[in-house]
């Protein structure tokens, strides 16, 4: 059903920029912090295995044995796989429900996980919680930047998604942090009372008003906007973003249904979907993916004997440092050069700790702070600019017609990636530590040079503008 058609209040995206200082946007943030509270439980999950993993290896392992290596690695893993699963599930409970209900049917079984690994710690049990974690894992990173990205404006989008990127890494540093000083099952409770607090208060949140005004339910959607932006629902801002909306899908009901053929056959929408792709296969090849969750064995084969347990809580806190530098700077910065600035500092330091790794293999002694700020350096690079940007630009480029299409597909994709990488890591006994570590810094290059050569400057710019720019049109 086509939406009403009103030409009456239509302005230019100028005016709107300007007329946004009216109102406020705690709302939005307050809305944006709830939603990336399922991340910060990503984040708990993902870092859940590298503290546990001395505890389950134990003669005192709750799984009732010491587990090997190998069950380690398949426990570690199957998240990755059952994100895999999870990524289509949600683009389309997203598309069909929304984007709200979609958080929710997240935070549901990250608390089913957490219970689960409370019930019995056996390594198929423990498998088992790791699909539920994985499957939710799977929408975190494409439907959580993309509701962000609707609820919010043009003036603060950028900063609300990098702000959701916080979350993981917050989730990491409170998984290490309770793995260092509690017992397994203490954490375990932690975590569960954290997912429950997710499920209950996202049941209070708005709907995505884009998402409302594709399913022509134009007052609901004015009211959320104005909630969200502090104005009254017949403000001039409130009804030109309704109209804006409504005129994008007027506009996308004349043409036929959109399909993967069809989203292809459109040259914008085609090159922006090949530079997300090769942005999220440099992403999930940088080597971070590796480093977290096996963060303390690396820095015991890395040369470090100081305490590594608590070594490796400078990880999280360096990425919480760099995501709060990425917030502050992305609408300074803009996306390209920060995007291209981590990618050449993660070359580096990634190099740098190859080249450690190589040397120590010849019995030359290293000083023990230089992998300690090789790898925290790493971590910086990505989270201050790496991911954020990353998921900044992806939902930028893309219109909400065909955004959660191609965010799925990109995002199932990066889930295969991420495997792919921890298969590789585990493949050391073949390649050799270092020889892994030469392999990421190559394809931290690769993510410079698109950043550099080939990615539009999307900050502060329209769906219509950015398009221009993937067809190597001038804007004014």
């Amino acid at each position: 059903m086509s939406c009403e058609k009103n030409s009456a209040l239509q302005c230019g995206a100028s005016e709107m920029k300007a007329e946004q200082t009216a109102g406020h946007t705690y709302v939005q943030w307050m809305v944006s912090i709830l939603a990336a509270s399922t991340l910060l439980n990503y984040g708990l999950q993902g870092g859940w295995i590298s503290p546990m993993t001395k505890i389950l290896q134990s003669e005192a392992s709750p799984a009732g044995k010491p587990l090997s290596d190998a069950e380690i690695s398949w426990i570690a893993s199957t998240l990755s796989i059952a994100a895999v699963f999870g990524v289509p599930l949600y683009t389309y409970i997203s598309d069909a429900y929304g984007r709200r209900p979609g958080v929710i049917a997240m935070a549901i079984p990250q608390a089913m996980c957490w219970a689960i690994k409370l019930i019995s710690s056996n390594e198929t049990v423990l498998i088992i919680a790791r699909i539920c974690a994985g499957i939710p894992a799977g929408g975190c990173f494409n439907l959580i930047p993309m509701y962000i990205k609707e609820i919010s404006q043009d003036s603060t989008r950028g900063k609300m998604v990098s702000l959701s990127m916080i979350f993981p890494n917050i989730g990491l540093l409170t998984m290490y942090s309770l793995g260092a000083y509690f017992d397994y099952y203490t954490v375990l409770w932690i975590a569960l009372s954290i997912s429950l607090v997710s499920v209950v208060f996202m049941w209070l949140a708005p709907e995505s008003p884009g998402f409302l005004v594709k399913r022509c339910r134009l007052e609901e959607a004015a009211k959320t906007i104005a909630m969200l932006r502090g104005l009254h629902q017949h403000d001039k801002i409130v009804q030109t973003e309704i109209e804006q909306m409504k005129n994008e899908e007027a506009h996308f009901d004349k043409v036929e249904r959109i399909t993967f053929l069809s989203i292809f056959k459109n040259k914008a929408w085609c090159r922006g979907f090949i530079l997300c792709t090769i942005l999220m296969i440099t992403l999930d090849m940088n080597g971070y993916y590796t480093i977290f969750t096996f963060a303390l064995k690396i820095m015991t084969e890395s040369g470090i004997t100081a305490n590594p347990e608590l070594q490796t809580l400078s990880i999280p806190v360096l990425m919480i440092i760099g995501s709060l530098f990425s917030m502050i700077c992305v609408e300074k910065l803009g996306r390209k050069f920060l995007l291209a600035g981590a990618y050449i500092i993660s070359v580096l330091s990634i190099s740098c700790l190859a080249t450690i790794m190589m040397l120590q293999q010849t019995d030359i002694t290293v000083p023990s702070w230089m992998p300690v700020a090789a790898i925290v350096t790493t971590v910086w690079a990505y989270a201050a600019g790496i991911l954020p940007m990353t998921y900044v630009v992806m939902a930028e480029v893309f219109n909400f017609q065909v955004r959660a299409k191609l965010l799925g597909l990109i995002v199932t994709f990066g889930w295969f990636v991420s495997f792919v990488q921890l298969a590789i890591y585990g493949a050391v006994s073949v390649l050799d530590l270092h020889t892994i570590f030469y392999i990421f810094a190559s394809i931290n290059v690769i993510g410079a040079v698109v950043s550099l050569l080939f990615l539009p400057e999307t900050k502060g710019r329209s769906v219509e503008e950015i398009e221009h720019l993937l067809l190597g049109r001038k804007i004014n």
